[in-house]
C-alpha cells in the first residue's frame, strides 16, 4: 500500500468512516458493541481491510451534519449521497448504490405524474439537507418546497399540513403509504440518490485510490453480497463508472 495513500486515507492509523445513521437502507442495525451495520459500515470495513487499518465508524444523525464536517479532521471518509452541493468540499467516488427518488400524494389528489409535480401551488414534504432535498432545490422551478428536520418530520408535516406530495425514498415511501388510506406513490423517479464514498478534497492519491476501490467492489460482486447480506430492499448496485 502507498504510504501516500495511507496517510491521506489513514493519518492516524485509523480509518475513520463518517456513517448517516439516518439512511435506514445503508445502516440496518447496530452490533452487540454498538457500531452501526449495514451496507455502509461494510464498505467502509472492507476499504480498511484493504488498507491494513482497523475501521473506527463517526456516526452521524444526518447527512448534512456528515457532509459539514469536511475538512475538519473529524473524517477520513465520509459515506452520503454524492451531490454537487457537497462535491464542493469533498471528492467522492462514482456511486456504489443507488436508491430511486419519488413522490407520495394524498387521497384524492389530481396529481398522476412527476412532472404535474413542479406547478404552482403545489407543495413538497422534504426532509431537510437529504440527497434528493438537494436536487428539488436545485431543480424545483414552481412548486415550493417544506422542509422538516428529518424523514419521520417530513411524514408528519405532508399529513398535518395536509401538503400536496411528500418526496422521499421509494423504499420508505412504501411503508408510509401503508399508513395513508387512499395515497398513491407516482411511478418513475425523479432522481436517484447516488450513494458514494468520499474524502477530503485535498487528498488526491486517495480519491484516485477510492475510485479503484469502489469500482472493483461493484464489478467483484462485493456491494450486492453485503445488500443480500444485510436483507435491504430497495437499494441496487449502481453502474460501472
Amino acid at each position: 500500500m502507498s504510504p501516500e495513500i495511507l496517510a491521506q486515507l489513514a493519518p492516524t492509523g485509523v480509518l475513520r468512516a463518517g456513517i448517516n445513521l439516518s439512511n435506514f437502507l445503508l445502516v440496518t442495525g447496530r452490533s452487540e458493541s454498538g457500531d452501526p451495520e449495514g451496507v455502509s459500515p461494510s464498505m467502509a470495513r472492507a476499504l480498511a481491510d484493504r488498507l491494513g487499518v482497523p475501521v473506527r465508524y463517526v456516526p452521524y444523525p444526518r447527512p448534512g451534519e456528515l457532509a459539514d464536517a469536511a475538512g475538519t479532521d473529524a473524517w477520513d471518509i465520509g459515506l452520503i449521497g454524492a451531490e454537487p452541493q457537497r462535491a464542493e468540499r469533498i471528492a467522492f467516488t462514482a456511486a456504489y448504490a443507488e436508491i430511486e427518488a419519488t413522490y407520495l400524494v394524498p387521497a384524492g389528489s389530481p396529481i398522476t405524474s412527476l412532472a404535474e409535480v413542479d406547478r404552482p401551488g403545489v407543495r413538497i414534504a422534504v426532509a431537510a439537507r437529504a440527497a434528493y432535498d438537494l436536487w428539488l432545490d436545485r431543480n424545483i422551478q414552481h412548486a415550493t418546497l417544506i422542509r422538516a428536520e428529518s424523514l419521520d418530520a417530513s411524514l408528519t408535516l405532508f399529513t398535518e399540513q395536509k401538503l400536496e406530495a411528500l418526496a422521499g425514498l421509494r423504499p420508505r415511501l412504501l411503508t408510509d403509504v401503508e399508513g395513508l388510506p387512499g395515497a398513491r406513490i407516482l411511478d418513475g423517479r425523479f432522481m436517484a440518490v447516488q450513494q458514494a464514498i468520499g474524502t477530503a478534497r485535498a487528498n488526491t492519491a486517495a480519491a484516485a485510490f477510492l475510485h479503484d476501490f469502489v469500482e472493483e467492489a461493484k464489478a467483484s460482486g462485493l456491494v450486492a453480497k453485503f445488500i443480500a447480506q444485510h436483507k435491504v430492499a430497495g437499494l441496487s448496485v449502481a453502474p460501472a463508472a
